[in-house]
């Protein structure tokens, strides 16, 4: 079993935040339809982790900023999360 990152929690509570399932957000931020639900998926279970291009993809289609991705506290995470909305 994979440890879990900050990064892949982040990144499926924002888009269950959303409603979406892992491949619209793929197909959201461009992937191919016939890859993008395995490939969230893996982002998701930290099997990989995207470059660059892509976490700004992912950012960008979950509709927070990329250091919230990133933000190993959760109250660090919800004030990047208050702070953009306001």
């Amino acid at each position: 079993m994979r440890r879990q990152t900050v990064f892949s929690r982040r990144l499926r509570e924002a888009r269950k935040r959303l409603k979406i399932s892992q491949a619209q957000l793929g197909i959201l931020i461009g992937l191919d339809p016939g890859v993008a639900s395995a490939r969230v998926n893996r982002y998701e279970q930290a099997v990989h982790l995207p470059d660059y291009d892509t976490l700004v993809r992912l950012a960008a289609g979950l509709n927070v900023p990329l250091p919230y991705l990133f933000a190993e506290q959760d109250d660090l995470a919800d004030a990047i999360l208050k702070f953009v909305s306001e």
